[in-house]
C-alpha cells in the first residue's frame, strides 16, 4: 500500500520527482476553460514557452502524453502516399516507427544498435534516394540514455534536404538539453511534462513549424483530437481545441517562470553538471552503456558489469530510503540500470542517492 503522505522520491527516467511548490500549483482553484482567466493563463504560458524553446512559430498544449504527438505528426504532415524514414536506436524510436505504419503511411527504418547514435552520414545516404517526405528522430532515447547528434543532423538536413520535414521526439530532452527550434529548422518537436519540466504526467508540449502547419492543410483524414489545423484556430484565441488539463497548465506556467528566471543556458549547464557527476560515478563503479560522447545529460544508463541484482537493489534502496531509481528498459532489464538527473533533481540529491548505492553494493 502506497503511503500517500510520504510517497517515494523518484529518480526513474520519468516521472521524476515533483517538488511541493509545483504540486501546490495543481491544487489551485480551477478555471472555466473558455473564460478570460484561462485565456490569459494559456497566452502567458505559450509566450513563455516560445522564449524557452526559441521559436516564433506554433506552440500547442495537448491534454495527452507525448505519444499522442507521435501520431499527430504523422497524421497531419504526411500524405497517404508518402514515405517516412524512421531512425531507430532504442525502444521509443522503434515504437515511433511502428506508429507511422499504424497510421497507414509508408515507413522505412534506419536501424542502429541500442546505445549507438544515428549519425548524419547515415541519414544522408538514405535521403539521397529522394524517397522520403519526412524523418523521425529521437533527441534523447530514454531507454538507453543516448543523445543523438541532432544539431549536426539538423545542419546537414538544412543544407542538403531542406524540403524533408523533420519530426523530433524530445520527451526526455526538452528544456534540459539545448534546443533552439527555429534555428534547428525542425517541423514538429514535443515532450511530456513529467520529464525535465518536473510536473506530474498528463500534458504534452508541441512546437509545430509554419510549413508543417501549411502541409497539414492538404493532408486528408487527420481526425479531430490531434488535428493541427483545428489546434491552430483555437490557439489564435489562446485556447485549446478540447478541454485542457488546467491544473497542469497552471503548474507549467509556474515552471516556465522559474526556467526563464534561471536562464536557459544556465538550465542546460546545470543538467550537464549533474550528468557529468553521475557519469563519473558510473565509470568508477561500473561502465556507461553508451559511448560517453553521446551520453545523455538527463539520465544515465549504466552497464551492470558487476552483475548486481538490480531489482533487489532498487527494492532495498526504496525500503531503506524511500527512493527509487530505474531498472534497464525492455531487453536491457538487469543488464543495465538508469538514474535520472533532470527537472528539479539537484546535485545534492544525486550525491545522496549514489552514496546509498555505494553502501548497498559495496
Amino acid at each position: 500500500m502506497v503511503d500517500w503522505k510520504n510517497p517515494p522520491r523518484l529518480f526513474i527516467p520519468g516521472p521524476v520527482k515533483v517538488n511541493d511548490d509545483v504540486l501546490q500549483q495543481l491544487a489551485r482553484p480551477t478555471l472555466g476553460h473558455r473564460g478570460k482567466e484561462y485565456t490569459q493563463l494559456h497566452g502567458q504560458t505559450v509566450d513563455m514557452l516560445k522564449k524557452i524553446l526559441f521559436t516564433e512559430q506554433n506552440v500547442f498544449l495537448s491534454t495527452s502524453s507525448a505519444s499522442g504527438i507521435w501520431e499527430a505528426a504523422i497524421r497531419n504532415c504526411v500524405g497517404p502516399d508518402e514515405v517516412v524514414l524512421s531512425t531507430c536506436c532504442g525502444a521509443f524510436s522503434d515504437k515511433w516507427a511502428s506508429i507511422v505504419e499504424s497510421c497507414g503511411r509508408g515507413v522505412d527504418e534506419l536501424k542502429v544498435d541500442w546505445g549507438k547514435p544515428v549519425l548524419p552520414e547515415m541519414l544522408d545516404e538514405k535521403l539521397a534516394t529522394g524517397k522520403y517526405a519526412a524523418i523521425t528522430i529521437v533527441y534523447n532515447e530514454t531507454s538507453t540514455g543516448l543523445t543523438n547528434p541532432v544539431h549536426e543532423i539538423s545542419a546537414m538536413m538544412k543544407e542538403k534536404y531542406p524540403d524533408v520535414l523533420v519530426f523530433v521526439d524530445a520527451v526526455s530532452a526538452m528544456v534540459a538539453l539545448p534546443m533552439k527550434f527555429d534555428e534547428l529548422g525542425w517541423d514538429v518537436v514535443f515532450a511530456s511534462v513529467q520529464k525535465a519540466f518536473a510536473i506530474p504526467p498528463g500534458l504534452a508540449v508541441a512546437v509545430v513549424s509554419n510549413r508543417a502547419l501549411e502541409k497539414s492543410r492538404n493532408v486528408p483524414a487527420k481526425g479531430y483530437y490531434f488535428n493541427f489545423e483545428l489546434w491552430a484556430k483555437a490557439a489564435e484565441k489562446n485556447q485549446t481545441l478540447v478541454t485542457p488539463n488546467i491544473p497542469h497548465i497552471m503548474a507549467l506556467n509556474y515552471q516556465c517562470e522559474k526556467l526563464l528566471a534561471e536562464g536557459m543556458e544556465n538550465v542546460w549547464r546545470r543538467h550537464k553538471e549533474m550528468g557529468d557527476f553521475v557519469r563519473g560515478w558510473a565509470k568508477e563503479k561500473f561502465e556507461l552503456f553508451c559511448d560517453e560522447r553521446y551520453a545523455s545529460n538527463t539520465l544515465t544508463t549504466i552497464k551492470n558489469t558487476r552483475g548486481i541484482n538490480v531489482a533487489e537493489t532498487i527494492n532495498a534502496i526504496q525500503q531503506k530510503h524511500n527512493t527509487i531509481f530505474g531498472n534497464g528498459y525492455g531487453k536491457l532489464k538487469e543488464e543495465t540500470f538508469r538514474i535520472a538527473h533532470m527537472g528539479d533533481i539537484t546535485l545534492d540529491d544525486l550525491k545522496e542517492l549514489l552514496a546509498w548505492l555505494d553502501d548497498e553494493i559495496g
